[in-house]
Parts: structure tokens; C-alpha cells; sequence
């Protein structure tokens, strides 16, 4: 694999791929660990799955610039699908559904299903994608206002709010109820320390996206997400040396800060890798979970897949079945050591290719930068207070909500930005999953819709009273109706034309409907008929009177 017969992984592009992995390094580490914290894992989850992206899913994968590790459009899956898995450890029947995500989508690969990324409505996507935006963002709120998971009044608030509601498990309560509760709790003991980190982060990104820092060769290298990250940790420092002690609101807790695995520091590899529990391998909900991921993921890769084609330089052409298994291998493994989902990233995989990356070595060399970056300064990445990550994860919620796209389709595409606030709002109101679908089914009713009106065009000139029907290329069983509601307003002794010059497929139904008419209604209601184009068509012509 590794030989200079093989562009792909050549060495002798060392000192191109090499600095390019530098970029993309440091564009994923603070990713990783932000996509772990706002999924409910430690961070160290989300390394384990940018490790593997970067490694293992590379060498199996024939993109060229593609990068792949975990995704902020899952989060909302992961916090789903541990929240409705009931066991001891969540956690680990979680990565059992990663597993088993990943053996899905390699038959996927395997029964050359790439293509069905292209059968899903871009108006469902995006609302898919807008969704999973809005949601990331509003899961922020709690951490920077200062909250954080399992104090002592976001405990009391879930307590008090299922025993006044008869709520046995917190598997019962609507994500939404989950996020209120966690803002409340957090309004209630509020730290403007963090507030100010998280502001201050989302200044210094704001920025790098200005035209003056991206046309600077030195802010491409150096990214807004990790600039963002050093100044939250310095903030973070510099307002714990008041002491929580004190009584100072400015005051950064442990608890308000990453967390990384005890044996992350210790080295211990016994006990830092988490098997998941094939226990629960019965469990329908289980098998649910996996193939939610299975979708969502291979959605995203393609995308991503298309959308890193059309960024790279020689117009490269991925082979998409082949990613599919490539994704499969990397979730499997990264579901049986406890690491998140994984999928092409679209972010990674741009970075990569403005660094002037030429082969897939960077994407390898990235991945090995990430394993020796946990081990060898972990106590840094503990610095890093959430706050920061928050503020990484809502420019990364807003970017997905695409707000002024939305807002220009409403004058282009009236019907396009319905199915993307319809999506939206069924998965708030459901979950992903259903939401999803019950997009796709709206987009579906919209495009038969169209195909019903646009498959055949009648037009009538009353003063000669004679009514001509075009079909289109394609006329299906969907247009019967269509055309009965056309030939029933013919009044009696017109002319009517009847051209399917253009049409090269027609189904049998309307086959029939015409047969009918030209033997049984044209001659009750003395129509005269004529038929042009359609002697191609068997069942017409073999009905001849």
C-alpha cells in the first residue's frame, strides 16, 4: 500500500503531506474533544474515533483528501441513543450499537448501496442538518451560563421535576424538557466566568472568518477553533487562581473544564479501553440505534464525499461503496474500544486539501498526531474549560442552520424551505430519526406532485374546439388521474390531439385510460381522436379497433 506505485500513499510527498496533517490536526483536536463533550462522553471518546478516522478509515478509503472522524451531526444521535438505552452502563451498549453501525453500513459497501445518499431530497437534508444545528446550539446554553453535568442543582431540578410529574426515568423525559431543566438549574447558580470565555471564544472565530485573516497565510494555518481553545484555557487559568473559595463568580470549576479517563494520564491500557456490553445484542432498541447511526452516517460521508470532490484540485472521483466500507471498518472498530461514530467531515477534509495536502498520508499522519497528543499532554487538554467547546460547537450549530440560505429559499423555493422547517420542527418534536422521515415523506408529496402536473400538458382553443394532450418522457400510473380528470372535461364533439412524440416510457394504466377513451368515450360523445407517436407503445397498438 505504502509505495511510490501508489499515489495515494506515497512518501515522496512527505514534505507536502506533513505539514498539511499539522493543519488538520489542529483543526480536529479541538473538535474531537468538543463533539465528546457536547455528545455526554468523555473526551477521550471522541479522540479514540478521530484516531481511527484518521488511521484506519484512510487506509481503507480511496478519497484522497478525505478526513474522517467524529461528527457534530451525531451528536444529537449519541445523546438520544445512550439516553433510551436502559442498562447498567449505557455507555457501553451505546458502543455496541457503534459496532454494529459499522457492520451495517460495510454490507451497505458490500451490496454497492453508495448511491442512496443521491435518493434523499437536498431539502431534507438540510433540514436534517439545520435541526441537528438548532439543537447543538440550545444544548450549549447550560455550559455557558456555567452549568455542568451531575451538580448538585441540575440533580435536584430532575428530581423534583419527575416526581411532580410521575417520571420514573430520565430515559422518559423529551429532550427539549432535558434542556430547559439543565438551563434552569444553571440560571439558578450562573458562573460569568464562563460567559465571558464563551464570549471571548466566539469573538476570536468570528474573526477568522473575516475576509483580512483568511486571506493571511498565516491565520490558514493557525485556525480560529484552536486559537479559541488556548484563550478559554488561559481565561480558565487565570480566573481560578481567585479561588472558588472566595466567593468570586469568575471561578472555574474541575467540574466546568474537560475530563479525561484516570488511565489516560496513568497509561493504563488494561482498563482505558471500554468494550461494549454484546449482552444487550437481542436488544431490538439496540439494533435501532445502530441502523439510526448507519443512515445518518453514511448520509453524511456521501455528502461530504461529493462535496470534497468538488474542492479537489484534480477532480478526483471517489468510488462511494468503497467509503461505505471503509466508514464500516472504522465504526466497528471504534464501537469495540469505545470511541464515537465516525464519518467523513466535510470541515477536516476542506482544511486538508488549503493546506496542499497531495496524498492520503496527511490524513494518516493527522490520526497519528492526535494519539500522541492525548499521551503526551493530557494535562493541557484538562485545561480546557467547556465553555470554550461551547463556543466551537455553536459556530459549528449555526454554520449547519445555514439561517440566511433559509431565508433567500423562502423567495426561490417556497416549497424546498417548507420541508426544511418541517423536518426541523419534527425532529424537535420527535427525534431524529422520525423527523427525517417525516421530511422525506413531505418532499416525496411535493415531487409527485410536480411529476403529476408536469407529466402531461393539455391545452384547448375554444374557438376550433380542439384540445391537444402532450405527454412528457415519462408518464406513470401516479398521472392517471391526471389524465381522467383531462379527457372527462372534453366536451362532446371536439377534436382532440393526442402527442407522445417526447414520451418514451408509459406505464399500462395510462395505456388503458387511452384505449378507453378512443374505443368507448371518443365514439359516445362524437370526439374525433387523433393519436400521434404512439404506435411504440404495444398495449395501444395491439388494441386497434
Amino acid at each position: 500500500m505504502f509505495n511510490k506505485k501508489n499515489k495515494n500513499f506515497s512518501f515522496s510527498y512527505f514534505k507536502n503531506d506533513f505539514p498539511a496533517s499539522i493543519v488538520v490536526w489542529l483543526v480536529a483536536l479541538p473538535l474531537c474533544i468538543g463533539i465528546a463533550q457536547g455528545s455526554g462522553v468523555n473526551a477521550f471518546s471522541g479522540i479514540i474515533a478521530g484516531i481511527i478516522g484518521g488511521i484506519i478509515v484512510t487506509l481503507f478509503s480511496s478519497s484522497k483528501f478525505g478526513v474522517s472522524g467524529p461528527a457534530a451531526g451525531l451528536i444529537t444521535i449519541v445523546v438520544a441513543g445512550i439516553g433510551t438505552l436502559d442498562g447498567d452502563n449505557p455507555a457501553s451498549i451505546f458502543f455496541l450499537a457503534v459496532f454494529l453501525s459499522g457492520v451495517i453500513q460495510f454490507l451497505l459497501g458490500v451490496f454497492r448501496l453508495g448511491v442512496i445518499g443521491y435518493f434523499v431530497p437536498t431539502s431534507v437534508i438540510n433540514g436534517m442538518l439545520a435541526s441537528i444545528g438548532l439543537i447543538l446550539m440550545l444544548k450549549q446554553i447550560p455550559s455557558i451560563i456555567g452549568g455542568f453535568k451531575g451538580s448538585k442543582l441540575s440533580e435536584t431540578a430532575y428530581k423534583t421535576f419527575m416526581s411532580s410529574n410521575g417520571i420514573e426515568s430520565k430515559t422518559d423525559l423529551h429532550l427539549l424538557t432535558k434542556l430547559w431543566i439543565d438551563t434552569k438549574s444553571a440560571l439558578m447558580d450562573p458562573s460569568y466566568g464562563s460567559l465571558i470565555i464563551f464570549i471571548a471564544c466566539v469573538a476570536i472565530m468570528l474573526l477568522w472568518e473575516l475576509k483580512f485573516f483568511k486571506s493571511k497565510k498565516i491565520f490558514q494555518y493557525l485556525p480560529g477553533s484552536l486559537v479559541a481553545v488556548i484563550l478559554g484555557g488561559v481565561l480558565a487559568y487565570l480566573f481560578s487562581l481567585i479561588g472558588a473559595d472566595s466567593g468570586s463568580s469568575l471561578a472555574i470549576l474541575t467540574e466546568q473544564k474537560v475530563g479525561l479517563p484516570l488511565e489516560v494520564k496513568s497509561w493504563d491500557f488494561k482498563n482505558l479501553i471500554r468494550l461494549p456490553d454484546f449482552s444487550n445484542l437481542a436488544n431490538p432498541q439496540v439494533w435501532l440505534v445502530a441502523l439510526t447511526i448507519a443512515i445518518v452516517g453514511s448520509i453524511e460521508t456521501l455528502l461530504s464525499v461529493e462535496a470534497t470532490d468538488k474542492l479537489d484540485p484534480d477532480k478526483n472521483i471517489s468510488p462511494t461503496n468503497k467509503e461505505l466500507k471503509a466508514q464500516g471498518i472504522g465504526n466497528a472498530i471504534s464501537g469495540l474500544i469505545g470511541g464515537l461514530p465516525i464519518t467523513m467531515v466535510i470541515v477536516r477534509s476542506s482544511a486538508n486539501i488549503n493546506a496542499k495536502a497531495k496524498t492520503q498520508l496527511s490524513a494518516v499522519y493527522h490520526g497519528i498526531l492526535l494519539l500522541i497528543s492525548v499521551f503526551a499532554f493530557p494535562h493541557l487538554l484538562e485545561m480546557i474549560p467547556t465553555a470554550s467547546l461551547a463556543a466551537i460547537l455553536c459556530i459549528l450549530g449555526f454554520k449547519l442552520l445555514k439561517l440566511n440560505s433559509l431565508i433567500k429559499m423562502f423567495k426561490t423555493d417556497p416549497q424546498s424551505s417548507i420541508v426544511i422547517l418541517v423536518t426541523i420542527a419534527s425532529v424537535l418534536a420527535t427525534d431524529l430519526l422520525k423527523g427525517v422521515g417525516i421530511g422525506f415523506a413531505l418532499a416525496m408529496f411535493f415531487i409527485l406532485r410536480k411529476n403529476y402536473e408536469l407529466a402531461l400538458i393539455s391545452h384547448t382553443d375554444e374557438k376550433e374546439k380542439v384540445t391537444v394532450i402532450s405527454f412528457a418522457q415519462i408518464v406513470s400510473f401516479l398521472n392517471k388521474g391526471a389524465l381522467m380528470q383531462t379527457l372527462q372535461k372534453i366536451p362532446s364533439g371536439s377534436k382532440v390531439k393526442m402527442s407522445a412524440v417526447k414520451c418514451h416510457t408509459m406505464s399500462k394504466e395510462i395505456q388503458e385510460v387511452i384505449v378507453d377513451f378512443r374505443d368507448i368515450t371518443s365514439k359516445k360523445n362524437n370526439i374525433e381522436l387523433e393519436l400521434i407517436g404512439f404506435e411504440k407503445f404495444d398495449f395501444i397498438s395491439s388494441k386497434k379497433t
